[in-house]
């Protein structure tokens, strides 16, 4: 006749094995909430951090706009320090111009606006950047765009039409 009833020993290990058990629950469930609460954090720091980063150009936005009415080559002197300005946070936070005329036309770091076909530029080139891209090495904040030569045959092919007449 099989034993119903487990010896008294067995009964203990379960019990303690079933309390390590829920301990272990517990203590995965309370890192995962400290976890989250530790990049929440991180997150809220970040955004702090950027934000202060912008605020002198913001400032001196604000003093362009007070002065609007001064001497416009002053003006433009002055924007063209905000945008430098703007250029260095983009740099501190590690994120450099994309695209530079005479570099090759590289549909992950260009958007292609346009094409020129009369270009001494080699095929395939940047010849023109119509707005800078951003870019860390690995990522993009936005792809440059761009204009591209073209090769000199393209423009008789298309000139002449699908049909070719």
């Amino acid at each position: 006749m099989a034993q119903e009833h487990a010896a008294p020993e067995e009964t203990a290990d379960v019990a303690e094995l079933t309390e390590r058990w829920h301990r272990a629950a517990a203590d995965v469930e309370n890192t995962r909430k400290w976890a989250d609460r530790q990049a929440a954090r991180q997150r809220q720091e970040e955004r702090l951090a950027v934000s202060a980063a912008w605020l002198p150009v913001l400032d001196n936005l604000d003093l362009a706009l007070r002065h609007g009415d001064a001497d416009p080559r002053t003006i433009v002197e002055g924007v063209a320090g905000v945008r430098d300005q703007a250029l260095g946070v983009l740099a501190r936070l590690g994120f450099q111009p994309v695209g530079e005329v005479g570099e090759p036309f590289d549909p992950v770091r260009h958007e292609a606006a346009e094409v020129i076909r009369d270009s001494d530029a080699p095929p395939g080139t940047v010849v023109r950047v119509l707005r800078p891209g951003y870019g860390d090495g690995e990522r993009l904040l936005r792809p440059a765009v761009v204009a591209v030569s073209a090769p000199s045959d393209l423009a008789i092919v298309q000139e002449a039409g699908p049909d070719g007449g």
